[in-house]
């Protein structure tokens, strides 16, 4: 589930570089200029291959079933098996999904599901509430931010997978979701029932900032994104804007029709989009059938663009004269399709079938897109968390204790040092953070203390003016605006 960017914490870096979405195409989609994908995908499989690998398999599921201690679900076996063939490929982007698991891709890709409407993730066992999604039956009921939630429809999700909780809450439109829920800093349970509901995922953000500067964050390319930014960009042209940022930090992918469709609008007819190789080297190149714009353009990436995201800043980059503002992105250079008529059950088979590359014909893959204009955050932006089983006191060493320094320098308390050491220093500028949280000066680190210590740091990352890459990026669109030879 998606909102406006939550800077969650610190840690959501590495969380989003081990769940890249994929560039996909649907079974209804094709490349540009090469026609319809192949729906046929098991049609070969006798190919380069003998009678003789098929019934190894089956043999082995015979075997298995006939002498394995306890009785066996073949469909498990059998979806151990393809699982077992997608590891095989060595490629992090091909995959096998269950039911399950393929409905809710389907349905980040479609950009909209039914359910209760709240953003979740899993901390410490427990399923916690981000954010309610704004208007949402969550929202609506009373669902808050910290939320713990405990059951629904008195289904436990104690020792349930984030995936597991995430389907015993959603369910069809109109049921009702009777969801226990635990308050932070409260020992009481609280009970909603909640009418399910459609829920769009918003996708697209925009504002206009000082100067008539527009900003449109794109959080995911989902079937609904190229229309969302059609209007929001129309809205902004309306007011007056002058120049445009593009934020695609933290964007991990989605479908190639709609990032080519958005990338038309700022490209000049004639001029290359993308490019796409097939397995037998074979070229097609997509080429922009749009006019272009008259304004400056900025596109804000960091190590989180990939994708989707990395052909959008590479046309606009080579294609359009737009500056790239921060961080090298992810580096993705491959497209996949999803297969799931053919299996046949709800599943889905994800494949990669090619590899694109810039106008310019570069493959960005493992390397990104180097960024015209270099800008890190701030390194509070990328502190790791600190462990909340474990208490810290003056005289311990560790990684945490480095982590916890970081966060107090950040938030002015000076602890003197960032080496995690906890020496006096350290306990000084505990107590005064803690005395300033009306917390009890201990200068000691626990787990109260760290929750406050982490949820002062999050305040401070969400605070827009903190945000480095996105203010040098509006700067340099003022420039640009000022320049005489600005216009395009």
């Amino acid at each position: 589930m998606f909102k406006k960017r939550t800077v969650a914490l610190i840690v959501l870096l590495a969380m989003l570089l081990s769940s890249v979405l994929t560039l996909t195409l649907t079974d209804q989609l094709s490349f540009a200029g090469s026609g319809p994908l192949r729906s046929g995908v098991f049609a070969d499989i006798g190919s380069g291959s003998s009678k003789s690998d098929i019934q190894k398999i089956e043999k082995a599921i015979q075997l298995i079933k006939k002498n394995y201690l306890e009785d066996v679900d073949q469909s498990k076996l059998v979806d151990g098996a393809i699982d077992g063939m997608m590891n095989a490929l060595g490629d992090p982007f091909s995959s096998y999904m269950g039911p399950d698991t393929a409905q809710q891709f389907s349905e980040q890709i479609e950009g909209s599901f039914t359910g209760i409407g709240a953003e979740v993730s899993m901390e410490n066992g427990s399923v916690v509430v981000v954010s309610p999604i704004k208007g949402s039956p969550a929202e609506k009921a009373g669902i808050q931010p910290k939320d713990i939630l405990l059951s629904v429809n008195g289904i436990s999700f104690e020792g349930l997978s984030l995936n597991e909780a995430v389907s015993k809450i959603r369910g069809p439109k109109g049921t009702e979701a009777k969801v226990k829920v635990k308050r932070a800093d409260t020992s009481a349970e609280l009970e909603y029932t909640i009418v399910r509901d459609d829920i769009a995922l918003e996708t697209v953000y925009a504002r206009m900032e000082e100067g008539n500067v527009g900003v449109i964050e794109i959080t995911e390319f989902s079937l609904n994104t190229a229309e969302r930014f059609k209007k929001e960009l129309a809205d902004l042209e309306a007011k007056g804007m002058k120049g445009l940022v593009i934020d695609v930090r933290n964007n991990p992918g989605g479908v190639l029709s709609i990032v080519i469709d958005m990338a038309q609008q700022f490209v000049p007819k004639g001029k290359g989009i993308v490019q796409v190789e097939d397995r037998n080297k074979q070229r097609s190149q997509t080429l922009s059938k749009g006019s272009g714009k008259g304004y400056p353009i900025a596109v804000v990436t960091n190590k989180g663009s990939a994708s989707a995201s990395e052909i959008l800043a590479g046309a606009l980059q080579e294609s359009a004269g737009a500056k790239l503002i921060g961080e090298a992105t992810y580096g993705k250079g491959t497209v996949q399709t999803s297969f799931s008529e053919e299996m046949g059950d709800g599943s889905l088979l994800k494949v990669t079938i090619a590899k694109w590359l810039t106008p310019n014909g570069e493959w960005i893959h493992k390397k990104g897109i180097q960024p015209d204009i270099k800008v890190s955050q701030p390194s509070y932006f990328t502190v790791a968390p600190i462990n909340k089983e474990t208490t810290f006191k003056y005289d311990m060493l560790g990684d945490d204790i480095k982590s916890a320094q970081v966060m107090l320098s950040s938030l002015g308390f000076a602890p003197g040092r960032e080496d995690g050491y906890f020496d006096k220093g350290t306990e000084n500028a505990l107590k005064k953070f803690q005395t300033s949280v009306n917390m009890k000066a201990t200068g000691v680190l626990e787990v109260e203390t760290i929750k406050a210590l982490e949820s002062s740091l999050i305040e401070k990352i969400r605070d827009v003016k903190n945000d480095k890459q996105m203010n040098t990026a509006i700067e340099e669109i003022r420039k640009e605006i000022a320049s005489p030879v600005s216009n395009k």
